[in-house]
């Protein structure tokens, strides 16, 4: 599953789309991920993460540096 934020797990869900004459079939809802470059100044070293436009916004809030210590606790290698 290619289409996962790293940060916070969004990945694709299932819906409906809905015609005029209310025909509903399956469509796809994507996560809107981007693939970001980020300068962690800690360790001298330029990582890329797959993002979702709300995880880079928690990355502005709490700092890179707790987000990839939050990563590197799960389990995710960087």
């Amino acid at each position: 599953m290619a289409r996962v934020c790293q940060v916070t797990g969004k990945t694709p869900i299932g819906g409906h789309k809905v015609s005029h004459s209310n025909i509903k079939t399956k469509r796809r809802f994507l996560p809107n991920l981007q693939k970001k470059r980020f300068y962690l100044a800690e360790e001298d070293k330029w990582i890329t993460l797959k993002l979702s436009t709300d995880a880079i916004r928690t990355i502005n809030k709490n700092g890179l540096y707790s987000v990839v210590k939050e990563l590197r606790a799960k389990g995710e290698k960087l």
